[in-house]
């Protein structure tokens, strides 16, 4: 497969305007991660405003990852390890403090699962606790009311121009030392210096030994630009500012129409080669079900033809030594099933409605058996699968119809 590893943005692209995943985007990330792709969420968010959504994606399965705040964390779903961390100097968090009383500017920053804040009303501060699920926590001098070395501070105002203003100062006066950048007209995030969406993917990139030609990313804002550039291919939002979509490679439909599902699906389940899905990584996921204990194994997959193979041992013999009919069904089940997995929409889940055979001969004890499945019906509401199982000389054992309801996944 030629893309390994896909990033995206949180609020604006993986979120529509209610904060929410769509069912079919769900959906959708499900699947490209079934295909072998690995997922990182990279957001200003904290920590704590992204697990739920990792969650929801089943990262910690898959293997993915995320990045939270702006790039000063690289955080490994598998096991939570922390990979890469930078923070600010805690002699520099005064100074912030004190530009930014000087400039009539709030300020707050993230301690585990709270907001720590010097104006717990301002509705711009209540809306990103809520939005990540935190608390506030008011005090009146950030740089006394803290312990910890922050991984960000954000400075907010309603004075566009005024943020502007200390933006392009601090550019300059803090050049390695720390780094700003806006994520929202009101909002001025400080971070370490070096610290960005970008930077931070280089550096996973070289943990996983991932290339650059191997990367999607996905973005709507300013600070997703460097990362969008970075990527073989490159997508903005359609709800992204035109200085983000003219960086891009392909523009999207918005974060309110299912942008990134829509992109997906025509990179990953329109456009590949189904015969390019790692058979490898399909037999290891069945280890540990049926087909497992079966010992079957897929050896080919495509749209019309999935094909698989299953001993004729202590497994799935009868006593005296032939081939059990009921293991011979459920190797045509697990054959079509993953067909129809295959072949469904990305809001679809097939379910095993109808298997019925013909025993023609017997396969021995030694021997190995291999099912051909072929699709003959692709309904919106079933599919029929036919399915013949044959000994390794090209006997046939077997001729058996599988039938498969289609139903939306709730």
């Amino acid at each position: 497969m030629k893309y390994k590893l896909l990033v995206l943005d949180v609020d604006g692209t993986l979120l529509n305007s209610e904060h929410q995943i769509s069912k079919r985007t769900v959906m959708t990330l499900r699947k490209v991660q079934q295909m072998g792709v690995q997922v990182v969420l990279s957001s200003g968010r904290p920590t704590y405003g992204i697990l739920p959504l990792a969650k929801i994606l089943d990262l910690a399965s898959y293997g993915g990852y995320i990045i939270p705040y702006n790039g000063s964390q690289i955080i490994d779903m598998r096991d939570g390890r922390v990979l890469f961390e930078k923070r600010i100097s805690p002699d520099m968090v005064p100074y912030v403090e004190r530009k930014a009383d000087q400039y009539g500017f709030d300020l707050m920053t993230y301690a585990e699962d709270v907001v720590v804040t010097n104006n717990a009303q301002n509705d711009h501060i209540i809306n990103e606790a809520r939005i990540n699920g935190m608390k506030l926590w008011p005090v009146e001098d950030i740089s006394i009311g803290i312990d910890f070395n922050p991984s960000k501070l954000v400075l907010v105002s309603d004075d566009p121009a005024s943020i502007d203003e200390l933006e392009q100062r601090w550019e300059k006066r803090l050049s390695g030392t720390l780094d700003v950048m806006r994520s929202e007209d009101f909002y001025l995030e400080v971070v370490p210096s070096g610290v960005s969406k970008a930077n931070t993917l280089g550096v996973l990139l070289e943990m996983l030994g991932v290339k650059t030609e191997e990367v999607i990313a996905m973005g709507d804002g300013v600070s997703d630009v460097g990362m969008i550039q970075q990527a073989a291919l490159g997508i903005a939002m359609g709800n992204a500012r035109d200085s983000v979509k003219r960086c891009a490679d392909r523009v999207t439909l918005s974060n309110d129409e299912d942008g990134v599902a829509v992109a997906l699906e025509k990179i990953f389940l329109a456009n590949v080669m189904l015969e390019q899905i790692s058979l490898d990584d399909l037999n290891e996921r069945g280890k540990t079900a049926l087909m497992g204990n079966l010992g079957i194994q897929y050896t080919y997959v495509s749209a019309e033809r999935i094909e698989a193979t299953m001993p004729v041992d202590h497994r799935t013999r009868q006593p005296f030594g032939i081939l059990h009919g009921g293991a011979t069904l459920a190797l045509a089940e697990t054959v079509a099933g993953l067909g129809s997995l295959v072949i469904c929409a990305p809001d679809e889940i097939a379910v095993g409605m109808q298997v019925s055979g013909n025993h023609v001969s017997s396969a021995h004890e030694g021997d190995s058996v291999r099912a051909v499945g072929t699709i003959i019906h692709k309904g919106r509401s079933s599919h029929v699968w036919n399915v013949d199982v044959f000994t390794s000389t090209g006997k046939l054992v077997s001729s058996i119809r599988v039938v498969n309801s289609v139903m939306k996944r709730q």
